[in-house]
């Protein structure tokens, strides 16, 4: 159930809402779109009286929330969230361009490809020091060493740094490093891991699992938002599907789908949505024609011998061509890159 306060309420109507809600047992997270401010409430509204709460003072209306997703859906806020990363926006007219290796591996190729990323254009720089893996036999991340080199190449760069986060005892130390905390697919519906990034106040970019629903992926992104954090992206990677020949199958139909469900911005992920390098470029124009807000690409300068992904990753040269690409395609669809 949402309270919209009209755009006149005093900061002491907005408390007594909150206030009177609490003692209907119900939890209050507020958000402001355009002069008005959204209280959500959470907890069980069943057989809650809306006279309750719509005769008191400074409320313009009470309106139930149609989806199981409440701070996630546009019936809590009908405009796009967009997202702060430094100086950097996402969701809003420009397309975010994130690029990066797999994994972190050596100083001297991390800073190479960040310089040449920068000089093509990236938005951000991405790459794991932690890699959860299938095996236990591959490789896993360098860890620690692996955010301080990310931190050189950001300070090298200007560009933000986007990495994964894997268990919530890890959360602070990837905070001081890090400028966005990647929720990887397997990751989705770790709650104890949503709890801690959602406290942490950073932002924050979701991968849906490769089995789960637009609804799961949303619910996810309901836990952390359910914090106060409401610097949240949502990344479509790609499902498991029957099909062999790529890795996954671009869920394409999620990106103008997601875009009516939720105000969050929309990232797509070419690089594991395919698994092959050599259809990451089409598949970026088509998830830029669909309404994406972002990719993020995996990029190598040695794809031959990246010690993770390196089938999927493409070359800094490449990348440029994939940049020239998202360019056209933004301009045709009213976007920007």
């Amino acid at each position: 159930m949402l309270v919209v306060m009209r755009p006149d309420a005093s900061a002491a109507d907005i408390d007594y809402v909150v206030r009177r809600a609490g003692s209907l047992g119900l939890k209050a997270h507020l958000t402001r779109q355009h002069d008005q401010t959204v209280i959500g409430l959470m907890g069980d509204v069943r057989g809650l009286p809306v006279d309750a709460l719509a005769g008191l003072h400074g409320v313009d209306r009470v309106q139930p929330v149609t989806h199981p997703f409440r701070l996630a859906s546009r019936d809590a806020r009908p405009g796009p969230t967009v997202v702060a990363v430094r100086d950097r926006m996402v969701g809003g007219e420009a397309i975010a361009v994130i690029a990066g290796p797999c994994s972190v591996e050596t100083r001297e190729r991390l800073l190479d490809v960040a310089v040449r990323l920068k000089a093509a254009g990236a938005t951000m720089l991405r790459g794991g020091a932690y890699k959860p893996r299938t095996s236990p036999y591959s490789f896993q991340g360098i860890g620690e060493s692996g955010l301080e080199l990310l931190v050189e190449a950001r300070d090298l760069t200007g560009l933000p740094i986007v990495t994964e986060v894997i268990a919530p005892e890890h959360v602070p130390l990837v905070c001081r490093h890090t400028d966005v905390l990647q929720i990887g697919q397997r990751n989705m519906q770790n709650f104890a891991l949503l709890n801690a990034v959602g406290e942490s106040g950073m932002p924050v970019l979701l991968k849906r699992g490769m089995m789960s629903t637009i609804e799961e992926l949303l619910l996810s992104a309901e836990y952390v938002l359910a914090h106060g954090n409401e610097q949240v992206m949502l990344c479509e990677r790609g499902i498991r599907t029957f099909e062999t020949y790529t890795r996954n199958t671009l869920d394409i139909n999620a990106v103008p789908l997601l875009k009516q469900l939720t105000h969050l911005p929309i990232i797509v992920d070419p690089s594991h949505a395919t698994g092959k390098a050599g259809l990451v470029r089409a598949v970026s124009r088509a998830a830029v024609a669909a309404g994406a807000d972002g990719l993020i690409v995996e990029v190598h300068p040695d794809p031959d011998h990246a010690w993770s992904d390196g089938f999927q990753s493409i070359t800094p040269e490449e990348f440029g061509g994939l940049l020239d690409d998202v360019r056209r395609v933004a301009a045709a669809v009213g976007r920007r890159a």
